[in-house]
């Protein structure tokens, strides 16, 4: 897997322009007004490629970019700005509460044969269709359970020997041609796509990025760990299924046998991870710190909050027979944002090939 992103993107709008402006230069400046920060649409496109640039300084870096900028004051007094509109949006589509155990058990709970993308693609989708949903989720998976990691020093006692033991298969088990992140990247390369880090980036839509930048937020933020073992466990308990559904989509469209490993090993890992969350990591955070029974509820809901909003894009875009990915080359990962043009981008090529 290539490490760290190739290029920095395009820039969608005026916030993330003055960062990349700023990264691009290496020159400490002023960011835009917090009353202007304040105005971003909180899942749009100019407000969330900002946030992944700030999260992504915590990751692997950005090309030319002078470390340093991970600790700025000001890039962080901008970041803050904007996880204040995201974080509020967050909160206000869920429904809140602190009953653990219903929310958990409403993500055990779905309809014979599934909703959603994976159930879209099982049953009808097409080449072009799952291709591109693999471009989407490798802004996640490329970086999968790293987010998590950063909970592990807040946690302690059992949650932590718990949470650690999950994270140690994501990792690979101690083998590094088993960790999560490569074997997606090895899925990517079989389906003729490019396996490198956030390669793809330009190409993907605020509803994706708003996916990834959750995690980073409640990672970031020791106050928010309840919301990230909320989030994990959400995480862990819908991966089986929704796995599966994709196997038998990749079957079904008679896609390489390398194609289907990452998720076959999702059925098999997260069936037992399910089991490791509900009981022992959330359980166990619960019994040192009860009073978090809200965050964990709180991560649950905004993880579907997210998920839901990215399934609606794509499904939306795919029903009307159009591309789900920003304009660009498929090969280059190239796209503009023009500050004077509104409305919908004008859809990308499309491979509508078989494997």
């Amino acid at each position: 897997m290539t490490s760290g992103v190739a290029a920095l993107p395009r820039a969608r709008g005026p916030v993330s322009a003055a960062v990349l402006d700023a990264l691009r230069r290496d020159e400490r400046r002023d960011f835009p007004e917090l009353s202007e920060v304040a105005g971003e649409d909180p899942f749009g496109e100019d407000a969330q490629l900002a946030l992944q640039l700030c999260y992504e300084l915590h990751y692997q870096g950005l090309p030319g970019v002078d470390p340093d900028w991970e600790w700025d004051p000001e890039l962080l007094r901008l970041r803050a700005a904007l996880e204040r509109v995201f974080l509020a949006a967050l909160r206000a589509g869920t429904e809140g509460g602190d009953d653990v155990e219903d929310v958990l058990g409403e993500l055990l709970t779905e309809p014979a044969g599934g909703t959603g993308i994976s159930a879209f693609l099982a049953g009808e989708g097409e080449w072009w269709q799952l291709r591109e949903y693999l471009v989407h989720r490798s802004i996640y998976h490329l970086k999968e359970a790293d987010p998590h990691a950063w909970v592990i020093p807040r946690l302690r006692g059992k949650a932590k020997a718990a949470l650690v033991a999950v994270e140690f298969d994501e990792f690979g088990g101690g083998r590094a041609e088993r960790v999560h992140a490569r074997l997606y990247a090895e899925l990517l390369a079989a389906a003729g796509l490019d396996p490198g880090y956030l390669h793809y980036l330009d190409r993907v839509p605020a509803a994706m990025l708003a996916v990834v930048n959750l995690m980073s937020l409640f990672g970031l933020h020791r106050r928010l760990r309840g919301a990230l073992v909320g989030h994990f466990a959400a995480a862990e308990i819908t991966t089986p299924p929704s796995a599966a559904r994709l196997d038998r989509a990749l079957r079904r469209l008679g896609a390489p046998e390398a194609c289907r490993v990452f998720f076959t090993e999702h059925i098999e890992a997260d069936a037992v991870h399910e089991q490791v969350m509900r009981r022992d990591v959330i359980g166990g955070l619960l019994a040192d710190e009860p009073a978090l029974a809200a965050d964990v509820v709180f991560g649950v809901q905004a993880t579907n909050l997210v998920e839901d909003r990215f399934a609606a894009h794509v499904l939306g875009a795919w029903r009307e027979n159009r591309t789900s990915l920003l304009p660009g080359d498929q090969d280059t990962g190239e796209a503009a944002w023009d500050s004077d043009r509104e409305g919908p981008l004008t859809p990308g090529r499309r491979d509508r090939g078989k494997p």
